[in-house]
């Protein structure tokens, strides 16, 4: 029987290993750097901190010796439990690199100047976030490697699936949806119809992508109207993507028992009046972003067209990247919030839209662990369905890491980021992992469903912290 001592100290080290990472990528750290520019402690290297700031400086040295020793246990654990060479070799190499990271910190702490590489000059502060990073993807790695030998099943991946939802098979067990027949009831259902028709569940954190973006950007461009105007505008565009989904795929929502009582499945709402209903919602979305700048007004277009045509025709009945590439359409709304008070797409809203277009695979394979034989029966080749559970659970771990990192670099760039952002990408960012981890053991529909409602807590709390921290500063 498999140890679950091991993967838990590797998921302990990473994070520890990460919180080094976004810590030394804020510039909380950085003032207090300069706060005690000595080396291992503060004066002459050896007397405490005189300033509050020193003190962070300080512990940052002091939990980056107890990871260390974290890295070293997991070094010696890998043989012991015997584990897969590729485990081992990326842990020894962790160990390698970690002094080395150290070091480069202890020339940040002095103020040394920038290192000169192959006639290139190189900032310490750079190097050390790169190593650091580096550091942070080895132990990941061999955290997937180990999870995968443990608990996964080579030769879970289908055969004989074949992507596309034409001439799809009847299906006799999903079960009709009731629908109210009585006027009365009937137009509550009607009226809560058209609400669901806009997805609202996506709506309000999507809004709030949107709002980090404009927190981040700031500046005079930050009004009380730009950033009402936005987000309204930016409800009702999500709105008006989700009613054309609804349109476009109401023949394969019938097949599937997740969506077989969706509005228009049910003939509840027409079609045509669901068309009609996008196409308002559409245009008074399109008018409010055009009323802050045109910029906003064409990203907004390009969202709804993306999501409602290319993600909802192309991408997710023909090819098994679609919920990676389908990560644009969560994306936008950072473009759209940074171009709504900047005038521009900027390098904040870009690595904004990084995290979440990488979050997103971390996030929805979980949902697509869940419903594999729905998705199944409705044709879409899902990476479940198409690869099998294994990779799947592999995947999300990839991308749970490639978020994680993203993360730390949006900090790095945002002077604004601090604390509670870093507190929060930690702490829930560590509750994401213990999620996806325990899917791996479980591996049950009730484990990733935990691991989905981790993940919309991480990114959900994420961005309040991106909110708080943007406006406080």
């Amino acid at each position: 029987m498999t140890s679950d001592r091991f993967p838990a100290i590797l998921g302990a080290t990473a994070m520890g290993v990460y919180l080094l990472v976004v810590v030394g990528a804020t510039t909380s750290l950085t003032n207090a750097v300069a706060a005690c520019g000595a080396w291992p402690v503060c004066g002459g290297g050896y007397a405490l901190p005189t300033e509050p700031a020193g003190w962070i400086a300080v512990g940052h040295r002091a939990l980056a010796a107890v990871v260390g020793v974290a890295v070293a246990v997991s070094v010696l654990l890998a043989w012991r439990e015997s584990a897969d060479r590729r485990v081992r070799a990326a842990l020894a190499f962790s160990l390698a690199v970690f002094p080395a990271q150290a070091g480069l910190g202890a020339f940040v702490a002095l103020g040394s100047g920038p290192l000169r590489i192959a006639g290139l000059t190189v900032p310490l502060g750079l190097t050390h976030l790169v190593l650091g990073v580096t550091i942070f993807g080895s132990v990941l790695a061999a955290l997937a490697w180990w999870l995968e030998a443990a608990t996964g099943d080579p030769d879970d991946a289908p055969t004989d699936f074949e992507a596309g939802t034409d001439d799809l098979p009847p299906v006799d067990d999903a079960p009709e949806p009731s629908v109210p027949t009585a006027t009365l009831p009937r137009l509550r259902a009607t009226a809560a119809a058209y609400v669901r028709l806009m997805k609202p569940r996506l709506m309000w954190l999507l809004c709030l992508v949107a709002a980090a973006a404009m927190a981040l950007a700031g500046g005079p461009g930050f009004t009380p109207y730009a950033v009402a105007a936005t987000l309204v505008g930016g409800a009702f565009s999500i709105g008006a993507s989700g009613t054309f989904n609804h349109v476009l795929e109401r023949d394969i929502d019938r097949r599937m028992q997740r969506t077989n009582d969706r509005p228009l499945a049910t003939d509840l709402v027409p079609v045509s009046r669901a068309v009609a209903f996008g196409g308002a919602l559409t245009a008074v979305s399109l008018g409010l972003f055009w009323s802050v700048n045109p910029l906003t007004a064409a990203l907004g277009l390009v969202a709804i067209l993306f999501y409602s045509v290319v993600y909802t025709l192309v991408l997710k009945p023909n090819t098994v990247q679609n919920t990676v590439l389908g990560g644009a359409a969560g994306a936008l709304p950072a473009l759209i919030g940074w171009a709504a008070v900047t005038g521009e797409v900027g390098g904040g809203g870009l690595l904004l839209a990084a995290v979440i277009f990488l979050w997103t695979p971390a996030h929805f394979y979980n949902l697509a662990l869940a419903y594999k034989d729905d998705y199944e029966r409705g044709g879409f080749p899902m990476m479940p369905v198409v690869h099998g559970e294994t990779a799947t659970r592999r995947h999300i771990l990839w991308y749970l890491g490639a978020t994680f990192v993203a993360a730390a670099v949006l900090a790095s760039v945002a002077e604004s980021l601090g604390g509670l952002y870093v507190g929060v990408g930690v702490v829930l960012g560590a509750v994401f992992l213990w999620a996806v981890v325990r899917l791996h053991y479980e591996r049950t529909e009730a484990a990733a469903f935990r691991a989905f409602h981790a993940s919309n807590a991480y990114l959900g709390l994420l961005l309040f912290a991106v909110v708080i921290d943007a406006l406080v500063v």
